[in-house]
């Protein structure tokens, strides 16, 4: 009995620490700026997977009512090689005019481990700080343009900071997690 308690006691702690993640999104469509990746809850944290493949993609949310913003870029930080593509993002509002931009070419990312998914990052530039808002936007639609100089390359976006995950993610969670590393962290990638 002592043992069945301790083992549930585990996988509670576990499911806890689990639950306070971004919730990870694998997304290689085109996101272009006719059919950008709608963002249901812009508080709500999540990382968004995904490629350039020759043009920035874009992501559209709303909201009601004035919301705390973050967003944030990372790359996979490969074990055989250096850092190999940085990624630049803009704030749009919803006549695609630039509120803001953080340009990954003049910053210097650092390399960072999340203990979840158990894989390495390199961090980018963020609208926020240490993965947290920082300021608020009022009410309105916005867009996130992702891009860098040849549009190429694997990208993690980060929105919202507000971490849960439903029962249904936590338990899709382990072949997400799978998949991620499986595309995202290739070191056949290397160049």
């Amino acid at each position: 009995m002592k043992l069945k308690s301790l083992g549930i006691g585990a996988l509670i702690a576990t499911l806890a620490g689990v639950v306070q993640a971004h919730t990870p999104i694998i997304d290689d469509s085109a996101k272009t700026v006719r059919d950008p990746l709608v963002i249901d809850d812009p508080e709500h944290s999540k990382a968004i997977f995904s490629t350039l493949s020759g043009e920035p993609q874009y992501y559209r949310f709303s909201s009601t009512a004035a919301f705390d913003f973050y967003a944030g870029i990372t790359a996979p930080k490969l074990e055989a090689c250096d850092l190999q593509r940085t990624f630049s993002f803009d704030l749009l509002n919803d006549q695609l005019e630039v509120i803001d931009s953080r340009d990954g070419d003049k910053f210097e990312w650092w390399p960072w481990y999340e203990s979840y998914g158990k894989t390495w990052y390199w961090v980018g530039p963020e609208m926020g700080e240490d993965f947290y808002s920082t300021e608020q936007l009022p009410a309105g639609t916005y867009y996130i343009r992702v891009q860098n100089r040849t549009n190429t390359g694997e990208y993690a976006l980060a929105i919202g900071d507000q971490e849960s995950m439903g029962i249904g993610t936590l338990l899709k969670l382990p072949g997400t997690l799978k998949t991620m590393r499986d595309i995202y962290w290739d070191d056949s990638e290397c160049r």
